[in-house]
């Protein structure tokens, strides 16, 4: 079986950024594809989405802050920085009636990886976790989220698809730019059983996305 985070390592390097990443963010458990991922709940396909999101949503994100820092007592970092993004949502694509959650307004603030601070000083050191997807200023998602305490969170490191111009797989992937063209050379190396939501609606828009979630939520 080929792991999800090799498939997205290899359209990583189909877009020739793997050692940006490699180099720049060495060390980091990561989402889609940039390392090791952990899941806080299963996003790999379709059906995880409908079972463990309480909302799809197509979102452009506009904002970022800093919302809070811990304090690393070891290490070449001085504090893990909490980030959160503010998306305006565009369209809802899904809604769960499993769990009670807070309706999706204009816009919504997400729970996104933050930054490492040097003990050094110097620039932030971007952090990408499989906990939730990195969500970058200025791109649009496809994003299954789900109501976290106080907070929205990507489901894992499969609740992210990339949308700019509304088309799967074109996009900001572990913090670098990738295209449809990219996604497909990195799903050559995938697993034939495969049915990720960006996997089966490459290339595609929203009536696309909304037909296979349609589709896993009969299922």
């Amino acid at each position: 079986m080929v792991s999800r985070q090799r498939i997205l390592l290899a359209a990583l390097a189909a877009a020739g950024v793997v050692a940006g990443v490699v180099v720049g963010w060495s060390g980091l458990d990561t989402v889609n594809g940039c390392g090791l991922p952990a899941n806080r709940w299963p996003s790999e396909s379709t059906r995880d989405w409908v079972e463990n999101a309480d909302v799809v949503v197509v979102g452009r994100a506009v904002r970022e802050r800093e919302s809070g820092r811990e304090k690393l007592a070891v290490g070449a970092y001085r504090y893990d920085v909490r980030r959160t993004v503010t998306l305006v949502r565009e369209s809802v694509l899904f809604e769960s009636r499993l769990r009670g959650h807070p309706a999706v307004g204009d816009s919504v603030d997400v729970a996104a990886p933050g930054w490492k601070e040097p003990r050094s000083g110097g620039v932030l050191v971007p952090q990408v976790t499989g906990d939730a997807p990195r969500i970058e200023v200025g791109h649009v998602y496809v994003l299954a989220l789900r109501r976290d305490g106080d907070a929205w969170r990507g489901i894992g490191e499969g609740g992210v698809v990339p949308f700019d111009g509304h088309v799967v797989g074109q996009g900001e992937w572990c913090g670098q730019t990738v295209t449809t063209d990219d996604f497909a050379e990195g799903e050559r190396f995938g697993r034939h059983e495969d049915d990720s939501l960006e996997k089966v609606t490459l290339g595609e828009g929203v009536q696309a996305v909304e037909r296979e979630l349609r589709r896993a939520g009969r299922g």
